[in-house]
C-alpha cells in the first residue's frame, strides 16, 4: 500500500510544501520506518523508488520525498542564491520527521548529495530518534569529490578533457557538446545499465525542467562545483555521528574512495561495503546484492 501528501514547511515568513510518498502504514507497522534522501542537489525521488522493495520484502515503511525546489515539492522562483544551503534541507528533514510523527524512531538512507546531507544532519542535529544511517555513494567533502572526479577524467582521451575545460572556461557549458560529454561520463561512472532505467531518466528530466537547485548549489555539471557547495566539507564533524552507519561505495563510482574514506575513518560505528560491479547507483546495477546488504544492516544492527 502507498499514500502521498504534502507537508507545510515554513521558511521565514513563507510557507512552502514538501511532497512525500509513503509505502506502508506508520500507525500500524511494528517496523522502524526509513526515510530516503535523494541526491543532486536538484534531483527527485524517482530514481530512488526501487528502494520500495524494503517495504515489499520486509514490511519496513519507506518514505520518499522531493526536497524543496524539486519535483512535486514547492519550487521557489526569485529567492536569493544563499537560500539554497544545506541548513535549509536539514530543517526540511526535521520538519518531515515531526509532521509524520516518527522523529523519535527512524532510519535514514541518503544517496550521493543526500548521503552527505544525512551525515551532516546526524552529526549536527544529533536527532535522538535516528537509529541507523546509510550513506550511499556520497562524498565527505566537495574538494575530495573533485579530486576523485579529476582522477577518473585522466582515463578519458586528452582532447575530451580539454573540450570540457574549454567550455567551462568560456562559460559555454549549455552547449550540446558539453552536455553530451557529461552524459558520456555519467554512463561510465553514474549508471552502467543500458538502457538507463525509467526512474533515473525521470529524475534527470525533472532536473532539466528546473535546474535552479542543481546549478545554484553545484554548478554546470559534476566536473566543476562552482556553486554554494564549493567549499562544503563535513570531515571535521562526522565523528559526532552516534548511530550505527552503513557506508556504500564502488571502485568506479564518480564518488571515488578518497572522498568516502573519511566517513570510515571517523564515524565510530561504521561498516563499509564496496560494490565491485557498480558505479554510482548499485540499486540499479547490482540490485540483489544491494538490497541484501541494506536489509541485513537494517534488520541486524543493534540499536545504540
Amino acid at each position: 500500500m502507498s499514500s502521498e501528501g504534502k507537508i507545510p514547511f515554513k521558511v521565514g515568513s513563507v510557507t512552502y510544501e514538501t511532497w512525500y510518498k509513503l509505502y506502508g502504514d506508520l500507525k500500524t507497522s511494528k517496523k522502524r520506518p526509513i526515510i530516503v534522501v535523494h541526491g543532486g542537489p536538484g534531483m527527485t525521488h524517482h530514481y530512488m523508488l526501487p528502494n520500495k522493495i524494503l517495504y515489499e520484502k520486509a514490511g519496513i515503511p519507506v518514505i520518499f520525498y522531493d526536497q524543496i525546489g524539486n519535483g512535486a515539492s514547492s519550487h521557489c522562483p526569485g529567492v536569493p542564491k544563499d537560500f539554497w544551503v544545506p541548513e535549509l534541507f536539514m530543517d526540511e528533514l526535521d520538519n518531515l520527521t515531526k509532521a509524520l510523527g516518527i522523529s523519535d524512531n527512524f532510519d535514514l538512507l541518503g544517496q550521493s548529495w543526500g548521503g552527505t546531507l544525512a551525515a551532516e544532519y546526524a552529526a549536527t542535529r544529533t536527532p535522538k530518534g535516528l537509529k541507523g544511517l546509510i550513506i550511499a555513494n556520497s562524498p565527505a567533502s566537495i574538494e575530495l569529490c573533485t579530486v576523485g572526479i579529476n582522477t577518473l577524467l585522466e582515463n578519458f582521451p586528452e582532447e575530451f578533457v580539454r573540450m570540457i575545460r574549454k567550455h567551462e572556461a568560456e562559460g559555454t557549458t549549455n552547449s550540446q557538446e558539453y552536455q553530451d560529454a557529461s552524459m558520456v561520463f555519467h554512463k561510465k561512472h553514474t549508471c552502467t545499465t543500458d538502457p538507463w532505467p525509467e526512474e533515473l531518466l525521470q529524475s534527470f528530466a525533472e532536473v532539466a525542467k528546473d535546474p535552479t537547485v542543481y546549478h545554484t548549489m553545484l554548478g554546470p555539471s559534476e566536473f566543476a562545483t562552482t556553486g554554494n557547495l564549493k567549499n562544503w566539507d563535513i570531515t571535521g564533524i562526522i565523528h559526532k555521528i552516534a548511530c550505527p552507519t552503513l557506508l556504500i561505495s564502488a571502485p568506479l563510482d564518480e564518488i571515488q574512495e578518497v572522498a568516502v574514506l573519511p566517513f570510515f575513518l571517523k564515524i565510530p560505528k561504521v561498516k563499509w561495503v564496496e560494490f565491485q560491479n557498480s558505479t554510482h547507483l548499485p540499486h540499479f546495477e547490482e540490485p540483489e546484492k544491494y538490497f541484501k546488504v541494506i536489509l541485513d544492516f537494517l534488520q541486524n544492527t543493534e540499536v545504540a
